[in-house]
């Protein structure tokens, strides 16, 4: 599949994508890329997260890539059933953050507990982080390999954003470049 051939909706985690952070380059590079806005970055409300991207989804006129991060890879999994059938063709899951254990997150992040451990019905990728803060190696395999998803060991990278020196991060361009290639 080509980026052309398709709707690439790019969901930031808690706080958004800042100008720096990878998925915001990738929203301007990438020409079907667009990221979907939530109303409140920084006071998360599940319900109302689950329900933007569903919409965003849902109204795709095109096969749909989802790129995830941190807290928008559990509102993709969450807002996943409520998904037209066959609508995504494919999901890059990166810094999956335990929102069921980690401790000291802000009431409105542990809000989106529990992470459901069914499978998902599309291809997806789950990059982990061995040094991740928010989520240990161990639970984001456990949790990739529940939703069916192909494990991206991503070495010690912190959580995957500008503040663990992944601005840009080609590195993940070239990764979902050949994941496409395989949709």
């Amino acid at each position: 599949m080509k980026i052309a051939d398709c709707e690439i909706l790019i969901l930031p985690g808690y706080a958004g994508s800042e100008d720096e952070h990878w998925q915001a380059r990738w929203a301007d590079r990438l020409s079907t890329g667009r990221i979907v806005v939530q109303d409140d970055w920084h006071h998360p409300d599940a319900e109302a997260w689950r329900r933007r991207i569903v919409e965003a989804v849902n109204s795709a006129t095109r096969p749909v890539i989802l790129i995830a991060h941190s807290l928008g890879v559990v509102a993709a999994v969450q807002a996943a059933p409520s998904f037209a059938p066959g609508i995504v063709r494919g999901a890059l899951l990166v810094a999956f953050p335990d929102v069921e254990t980690t401790p000291n997150l802000p009431v409105s992040v542990t809000a989106f507990a529990p992470v459901p451990r069914d499978p998902l019905n599309f291809p997806s990728l789950v990059v982990a982080s061995r040094n991740d803060p928010y989520c240990s190696y161990a639970r984001a395999e456990d949790f990739a390999y529940a939703w069916g998803a192909v494990v991206v060991d991503a070495g010690e990278s912190g959580h995957i954003n500008v503040e663990s020196g992944h601005g840009p991060w080609p590195e993940g361009l070239m990764r979902l470049a050949g994941f496409m290639k395989t949709l």
